[in-house]
């Protein structure tokens, strides 16, 4: 195989080119949330960027809220150990987010609600909100403590510090664990503090573009070191992963079979649906058609991406495979550093750094979204209404801030705990399955349904979750009904993957569907809502005939314009650190500078046309 430079010092850890990179780009985010935070001046601006993000920002921040450290750790890991079957997960993401898109995201931005916590007040009542409010705000910070811990996988194996040092782990002589979650947490918390939901669009629209454009790189230098296309797909067609004989080209495998697919698209239908931080996503923009827009890009871009993204860490299994009789924990190790491993084994100096800058902010945007929208929902739904504050009081900023900082302290406790629980495949997959559809189904229901009532959230809930528990925990080999129910307690065992997707995904929908039979009438939280649309399409309708429609910021493309072009600029000076790869270099900085320049020159032609129409220029 060809000899590729590494970008990682003698040591294996990151040379000091990188360390300037991932500084300089870690103090542009912060920059960038510093720069949005005069623009909170209420409650609005912070958790809902004023209704005026354009459609594009908000598409590629509900793609970067669902990619994160988990991408390059647990489905990176999964591209490892079992190949194409990671891809085949993702896509299923595209496929439900078009569903969304079609049938839901428009809804929402047309019924007039600030916040989705705001609708499940109206329409399922004020015991309902605090349900969702507390048990979503427990699910997302176990499920987002889980990309803080992948994030501080990938950076312990990355940096090695001085024998002394205190944030040294002695075992590895790498940054510890726990100082590296702490650390870099810490910096995702304070950025969201200050920049509010104007400073997660931005960092996202940026990082997805630096990262996709590394991911790009990173193809064929690793195919060239693993021998070749034709070398790469011999060996990963003959690399058997499970007992069933299947291959690293097969989309399915182990406990991924196609109806897990098929779960997973319908889990992700009303995640994506009705999850608080990505019906954020539809609220923050002007109209429902840019709520739809924004949804269709989100999905397009999960149908098209996964393959290259994740391609790095099948392309690693052909050259580092697994060592026969590899333990549990080494195989788990391979599988979390892999995409990693190859990034820096071909990678030249400086773009690895900005590989981890990436990483990390990919990181921080999922972090942040779910910091954003629990503190917005905490500060207005829940300590709003206790004070009786004014939705324009400043002083809800603050109470916002302070909130994010003491959600962030929780979720940085919770993600230090998460080696104990198995890491992060096993703990993500698993509670996904099991809460999601069961908490989410009945808030899309309630989108569309007259005749449902609050009885519906406690029933689908409360039967599919102990129905859950049952079949995870109570039907094992060691659960609490293995020995008085053998017989199914087997047969559970024997179909895992078929009796979680039909507890968390379809039971469900069947006790909706049950409880839509039952119903009758026109139930009064229906008619709330249906009062409240039909006000905010009056107050549309006269803002149109004023010729003052809500419009995009011209902003959030100018700052990410301008980041672009500096982060070329970053990538340009690497030439001098490299002797080999030079044309590489200018390559990806000509890339940034161009797309920086193209969405600069549609942002200020955009712009100029609602001018030219009478309406007033866009913030």
């Amino acid at each position: 195989m060809p000899d590729v430079p590494s970008s990682t010092d003698a040591s294996g850890g990151l040379t000091g080119v990188d360390y300037a990179v991932l500084l300089l780009y870690l103090l542009g985010i912060f920059a960038v949330g510093v720069a949005f935070a005069a623009r909170n001046k209420t409650a609005s601006d912070m958790f809902a960027a004023g209704g005026q993000s354009p459609w594009w920002a908000s598409g590629l921040s509900a793609f970067m809220t669902m990619f994160s450290a988990n991408t390059f750790v647990v489905w990176g890991g999964i591209a490892y150990r079992l190949g194409l079957v990671a891809v085949a997960i993702n896509l299923m993401y595209g496929v439900a987010a078009l569903l969304v898109g079609y049938f839901v995201a428009g809804k929402w931005k047309s019924i007039g609600v600030k916040t989705p916590a705001e609708f499940i007040r109206l329409r399922y009542g004020a015991a309902a909100l605090h349900f969702y409010t507390w048990t979503m705000t427990v699910f997302r910070i176990v499920t987002t403590a889980g990309a803080l811990y992948a994030l501080g996988r990938i950076l312990v194996a990355l940096m090695p510090l001085a024998d002394g040092n205190p944030l040294q782990d002695p075992d590895t002589g790498n940054l510890s664990l726990f100082w590296g979650i702490i650390l870099f947490s810490s910096i995702v918390v304070l950025y969201t503090m200050v920049g509010g939901l104007w400073a997660v669009l931005m960092t996202d629209v940026v990082q997805f573009i630096v990262l996709n454009l590394a991911v790009l790189f990173v193809i064929p230098l690793a195919i060239a070191k693993a021998g070749g296309v034709a070398a790469v797909l011999t060996s990963a067609g003959e690399t058997v992963v499970d007992t069933a004989g299947h291959t690293l080209l097969s989309p399915i495998a182990g406990d991924y079979t196609f109806f897990f697919l098929a779960g997973w698209c319908g889990v992700h239908f009303f995640m994506i649906g009705a999850e608080w931080a990505f019906v954020q996503r539809f609220l923050c923009v002007p109209d429902a058609n840019a709520a739809k827009k924004s949804t269709y890009l989100f999905g397009v871009l999960y149908l098209v991406s996964p393959l290259l993204w994740l391609m790095p860490p099948l392309i690693w299994r052909v050259v580092a495979p697994i060592p026969a009789g590899a333990t549990f924990q080494t195989i788990l190790h391979l599988q979390e550093t892999a995409y990693i491993d190859a990034c820096r084994a071909v990678l030249p100096a400086g773009m690895v750094g900005l590989m981890i800058a990436a990483m990390f902010s990919a990181t921080a945007s999922m972090v942040s979204s779910q910091l954003n929208v629990f503190s917005g929902v905490l500060t207005r739904d829940i300590y709003r209404p206790l004070v009786g504050a004014g939705e324009e009081d400043s002083s809800l900023v603050w109470v916002g801030r302070v909130l994010t900082i003491l959600l962030g302290t929780i979720l940085i406790a919770v993600a230090l705990a998460y080696e104990t629980l198995g890491g992060a495949e096993k703990v993500i997959v698993g509670i996904t399955e099991l809460i999601v559809v069961a908490l989410l189904a009945p808030t899309i229901w309630g989108l569309f349904s007259r005749s449902i009532t609050g009885r519906a959230v406690w029933a689908t809930a409360s039967l599919s979750l102990v129905t859950g528990v049952i079949a995870r925990w109570g039907l094992t080999a060691e659960g609490f009904l293995s020995s008085s129910l053998p017989e199914i307690s087997a047969w559970a065992q024997a179909n895992s993957s078929t009796v979680k997707t039909c507890t968390g995904v379809v039971l469900p929908v069947i006790i909706l569907l049950i409880i839509q039979l039952l119903s009758k009438g026109t139930a009064h939280g229906y008619q709330q809502v249906a009062a409240l649309a039909a006000a905010s399409e009056a107050k549309r309708e006269a803002e149109r005939e004023k010729q003052r429609p809500v419009l995009a910021s011209r902003a959030p493309a100018t700052i990410v314009s301008l980041s672009l072009i500096v982060c070329g600029l970053v990538m340009a000076s690497l030439v001098f650190f490299n002797d080999d790869n030079r044309p590489l270099i200018v390559l990806f900085a000509a890339l940034l500078w161009g797309i920086g320049g193209v969405i600069l020159w549609f942002a200020a032609r955009n712009h100029r046309s609602p001018r030219r129409r009478g309406g007033p220029p866009a913030g």
